[in-house]
């Protein structure tokens, strides 16, 4: 038997503008709020499924020794350059981590500048 991954918590600034951002990106919806410190989201059917909450839980600055979460998505419906796109019109920027430009990712900042990646492959969607 083996553990599965229920559950990312991602220390930030402002909950409510993450959720808004990753519920967009990932196609998640609200699944919790505890008053303005912690929103939850995830997939429609919540948590439990195949695919992990995230817990965006309110932090003024990033906790000593500890390393912010990074996040690889892939496109489901649309190839990299649609859904490279997309993730930019909705507030998503280009992050220079001194990438060489031959890459088969996009490395970009979520609107607290939290990295992540847009990997190459389409997934086929749960």
């Amino acid at each position: 038997m083996a553990c599965r991954i229920s559950e990312l918590v991602l220390g930030c600034r402002s909950p409510e503008v993450l959720a808004r951002f990753w519920c967009e990106v990932l196609d998640f919806v609200v699944l919790d709020r505890e008053g303005a410190d912690m929103v939850e989201i995830g997939p429609r059917e919540g948590f439990g499924g195949p695919q992990p909450t995230i817990i965006l839980s309110r932090r003024d600055e990033p906790e000593p020794g500890k390393t912010r979460l990074h996040i690889d998505v892939n496109a489901t419906d649309r190839d990299q350059d649609a859904e490279l796109e997309r993730l930019l019109k909705l507030g998503a920027r280009p992050a220079d981590i001194g990438q060489t430009g031959e890459e088969q990712w996009h490395v970009l900042q979520d609107p607290e500048g939290n990295e992540f990646c847009l990997l190459k492959a389409r997934l086929n969607p749960l």
